[in-house]
């Protein structure tokens, strides 16, 4: 088992992933609530994402994007996994109070 001095959490998961734009949007993946889950071993960092539809047209670059992110954010040797989850749907009450506000939905 390869041993990484680097320890990474959750949230330097997701502050990775709020550089990450749904460009039909403008926001962060984070902050719309895509990101549903976050798991971190010292060997692999797992994240379950959600489009905000099944027919986004940008889901495809949003993956990628991720992916990026968390390259860049892990050492070399951990392994990274990204899920595209449907279950539950994404709903507008997924978003943070931040997202909320940019959108006037608050």
């Amino acid at each position: 088992m390869p041993q990484h001095s680097v320890v990474i959490t959750t949230e330097d998961v997701r502050a990775a992933l709020r550089g990450v734009d749904d460009p039909e949007v403008g926001m962060n993946i984070v902050d719309l609530g895509l990101v549903y889950g976050v798991e971190v071993t010292p060997t692999r960092l797992h994240v379950d994402l959600t489009m905000t539809s099944p027919a986004c047209p940008m889901g495809e670059m949003i993956l990628e994007d991720a992916q990026h992110a968390l390259e860049a954010l892990a050492p070399a040797g951990v392994e990274i996994e990204l899920a595209l989850v449907w279950d539950p749907p994404w709903s507008p009450d997924r978003m943070s109070a931040h997202a909320r506000d940019h959108f006037g939905w608050s």
